[in-house]
């Protein structure tokens, strides 16, 4: 395993670039929400208390209750980089996570992006 830095970043300081570029293109924090309890199986209120606690992106996603098996389904290219093709497993939940996040800023139907 690699030990990169932005798996000690904490998850609270990235969250909101999430939900800013969410916003900017008429998306909601609330469907921000939707797609990280999706792929994490985290709760609202347990989500919430990850971002007060400032939790870390490797705690983050070692903690949660049930990553979504669908997340397999997420394919494509982020930063340049091919999701389905990260071998690094913490990595490769970040990833999705940030295609996941592209998908709704882009304007794609939430039900496309929760791979309904």
């Amino acid at each position: 395993m690699t030990n990169h830095p932005i798996y000690k970043m904490s998850f609270a300081q990235v969250y909101p670039l999430y939900v800013a570029k969410a916003e900017k293109k008429g998306r909601t924090k609330e469907e921000v929400d939707e797609i990280i309890r999706w792929l994490t199986g985290y709760s609202q209120e347990d989500l919430q208390d990850h971002l007060n606690k400032e939790t870390d992106f490797e705690t983050f996603f070692a903690e949660a209750p049930l990553m979504n098996p669908a997340r397999t389904l997420i394919k494509g290219v982020v930063c340049g980089v091919r999701v389905e093709n990260v071998e690094e497993p913490i990595m490769r939940e970040i990833r999705y996570l940030d295609k996941l996040i592209d998908e709704l800023a882009k304007g794609k139907a939430m039900d496309k992006i929760l791979r309904k």
